[in-house]
């Protein structure tokens, strides 16, 4: 599975939504769901995929689809 597949799952989750309702472009912001709440539910779902707490300058640079991607390919 792709770093962006596997981001796609986690924030569909996270969000409660369907995978195909997400835009490649999905960022904080522009998608209602995507609130603190959920933004938190993300960054416990990238932690439990690692196996490792992120650390503050990576749970802050979290603000899309490609954000999320792009960190799994760096940790993963």
């Amino acid at each position: 599975m792709s770093a962006m597949s596997t981001a796609k799952t986690l924030l569909a989750e996270a969000l409660a939504l369907p995978e195909g309702d997400l835009p490649a472009n999905a960022r904080i912001g522009a998608i209602e769901q995507w609130d603190s709440l959920a933004h938190t539910r993300i960054l416990l779902a990238l932690e439990e995929r690692l196996g490792a707490p992120l650390d503050a300058e990576e749970a802050i640079a979290i603000e899309s689809l490609e954000d999320i991607a792009a960190l799994l390919v760096r940790r993963g």
